[in-house]
């Protein structure tokens, strides 16, 4: 499978990579381990990561997954449509408590649902690490903001029902989540979405709440405008075309939603981060956050 992975920023705490992955099947890679501790940020495409058997998550642009050092771990590429992502490494003394006091079946994996901002701020730095527009400090003070947002956000709020019974919900919200990353503009109804958890609609309903912790309106919703942001930010496309690849009606519904969750419209967005100035997108996302506080 053909992969490139490359270097972006080297300090002493925290390492920003990027990985790119052209997967020719579906099918799950070697047994493989991570030398230091890592979280995966997706910018676009999805994998799943399996820990153990019949066990695994997915990654996709709306989530953060974390790889501990030397825990074994299989690749998978559903769909084989394989992904970008941002990679940031860090060391035990950046590493919260739990990850090394807590055992493989306390959680089934370390993952979180990213914020707006955490998703603002990782196309931020995806994209100026990339064009090298950032200088050193800039570029570790952002990652480590990113890691800790990133770590913040997994296995919050964990339901603790039998381990039978948890088994088997994680096992369908992860088939409705890998269905909708394979193709977050389709038109999704929740009798289709049942079908592929094998679930009634009104448990599955239920059960990706109790699991994700939103609905699964607002996470189609997240996925579509996670992934429309690499675009808008890329400059190369214009609105309206973005908008119904994404699978938004209009330019002008796109725009609504967008403003709504990252607080800044796709025009604005484009134009402040064209123009490198950080101090003003860091004010919308501090803005943001004080209207959802």
């Amino acid at each position: 499978m053909p992969t490139i992975r490359k270097t972006l920023f080297a300090g002493d705490a925290l390492q920003i990579g990027s990985f790119r992955a052209r997967p020719s099947s579906d099918a799950c890679g070697d047994v493989e381990r991570q030398s230091s501790n890592a979280v995966v940020l997706p910018v676009g495409g999805l994998f799943s990561k399996h820990d153990a058997p019949g066990r695994y998550v997915i990654g996709t642009p709306s989530h953060a997954v974390l790889f501990t050092a030397n825990a074994p771990y299989r690749i998978g590429f559903p769909g084989a449509i394989g992904d970008h992502a941002l990679v940031l490494r860090f060391g035990e003394d950046l590493a919260p408590d739990r990850l090394s006091q807590s055992r493989s079946d306390d959680c089934f994996a370390f993952y979180g649902l990213l914020s707006a901002d955490a998703m603002l701020l990782r196309n931020l730095l995806w994209a100026r690490l990339q064009r090298s527009e950032a200088d050193a400090f800039e570029s570790e003070t952002l990652g480590l903001d990113l890691l800790g947002m990133s770590l913040g956000s997994m296995c919050a709020g964990l339901p603790t029902p039998r381990r039978s019974a948890l088994v088997r919900r994680q096992r369908a919200v992860e088939r409705v989540k890998e269905a909708v990353a394979a193709a977050p503009a389709d038109r999704w109804s929740i009798a289709r979405l049942a079908k592929v958890a094998s679930l009634s609609p009104f448990h599955l309903c239920h059960v990706f709440r109790e699991m994700v912790g939103t609905s699964i309106h607002d996470y189609v919703l997240r996925e579509r405008l996670a992934r429309a942001l690499d675009a808008v930010l890329d400059g190369g496309d214009e609105l309206t075309a973005i908008a119904l690849d994404a699978g938004f009606a209009s330019h002008s519904h796109f725009t609504a939603r967008f403003r709504g969750f990252f607080g800044v419209t796709p025009t604005a967005l484009r134009r402040t981060a064209t123009a490198g100035h950080i101090a003003q997108l860091r004010k919308i996302m501090t803005a943001r956050r004080r209207q959802v506080a």
